[in-house]
């Protein structure tokens, strides 16, 4: 006999707005995925409540709000890289940022937690933990401590590329804002370059070294400016709002604009031909998304995750690679100015740079996401 107060309680679960807590504050590769995460499940519940999670320092502070979805600022939990007496602080440090996350979740009545990795996501998988559904998406192939941990504790979990050493992976690519994914650069080109001072005809060359800019791209680039100027390449070069680039001028000849920050990164890989990038898991798949011919230059630290997240882009002629340790004015100029200045090659290598990723990892993730939340 079917029981009616569990059927009416099943009900009103069914019906409730779900809300859904992201975690992945620090740097613009944890942020923009949480982000497209947010605007896909509002795609698919316009009642859902989604908040994400952050600290008072990280690039979330400004990227959240201006995105329309609020923000709840937690203690960050570092892991030292070595042994420090930081070390010996972490469990006091780990505790308070657990119980300060806890009582977030509780307050805004969270159904399920999603964590992209970095300093927000432990102490959002610790507390959720026996307590609301986690999901963990992981966009590197080598994943970093906080999902390992959160790993262990989902309900589910999603990855971007197949050999991801995480339990129970699900290949989903990674989530992108479908101001990318639905980018028509041609249409937008004379917008873009109006937009932004670049001549309207010229080769032009979008240079950037993730959301804090490079300085070792930036010192390369910048100082073969003249050599992209005479070949007749505009060059439009995000170095990053800490660092500070001159703005070069070659009256009759492309420009080279320099700006601190791209707020319109749809309008800037419209601009371009091709680009000169770090190659965080983010970047790869947003500029192989939008089919740009790319130099990427992996970031030298770390486990060596960015030259991994490369390779599949160079192995199929979307992209070729360049290591920090070679970069100098006369090493551009002699790779880039041949790949910008050959329409032909770039159409070559920006057909096999589409023909990569996964376009709905955005919705493919907030359907994982509402089915753990019960919605």
């Amino acid at each position: 006999m079917n029981n009616p107060v569990r059927a009416d309680a099943a009900a009103e679960v069914a019906g409730k707005a779900p809300v859904v807590v992201v975690a992945g504050g620090g740097t613009a590769g944890h942020i923009e995925p949480a982000l497209a995460l947010a605007d896909a499940v509002m795609r698919l519940r316009p009642d859902a409540k989604v908040i994400a999670l952050g600290t008072e320092r990280g690039l979330e502070n400004k990227l959240v709000p201006a995105r329309g979805y609020p923000l709840e600022l937690i203690p960050p939990v570092p892991m030292p890289r070595k042994p420090t007496p930081e070390l010996l602080k972490m469990p006091l440090k780990v505790r308070d940022s657990v119980k300060r996350t806890r009582d977030v979740l509780e307050r805004v009545g969270a159904d399920v937690v999603v964590g992209f990795g970095g300093y927000v996501a432990l102490p959002a998988y610790l507390a959720a933990r026996g307590r609301t559904p986690i999901v963990v998406h992981e966009a590197n192939e080598k994943p970093g401590l906080a999902n390992k941990v959160g790993a262990r504790f989902a309900v589910r979990v999603a990855v971007a590329v197949p050999g991801t050493p995480l339990a129970k992976a699900e290949v989903i690519g990674i989530p992108l804002r479908r101001s990318i994914t639905s980018l028509d650069r041609a249409a937008l080109r004379a917008e873009a370059r109006e937009f932004f001072g670049l001549d309207p005809d010229a080769p032009t060359l979008l240079v950037f070294g993730g959301s804090q800019g490079a300085v070792s791209i930036n010192g390369a680039v910048s100082g073969a400016a003249k050599e992209f100027a005479d070949a007749g390449v505009g060059v439009l070069h995000a170095h990053g709002p800490k660092n500070t680039l001159v703005a070069q001028e070659f009256p009759g000849r492309p420009a080279y604009v320099p700006v601190p920050y791209l707020e319109r990164m749809d309008l800037a890989y419209a601009a371009a031909d091709a680009v000169v990038c770090r190659s965080g898991a983010m970047t790869v798949a947003e500029v192989s998304a939008v089919g740009l011919p790319a130099v990427f230059v992996p970031l030298p630290y770390g486990n060596g995750e960015q030259a991994v997240n490369a390779r599949p882009a160079v192995d199929a002629g979307a992209g070729l690679m360049l290591a920090d340790a070679d970069l100098s004015p006369a090493k551009v100029a002699e790779l880039v100015i041949p790949l910008v200045t050959d329409a032909d090659r770039v159409a070559k290598m920006s057909a096999a740079a589409v023909g990569l990723g996964h376009r709905e990892a955005d919705e493919t993730l907030a359907k994982i996401v509402l089915e753990a939340a019960g919605a």
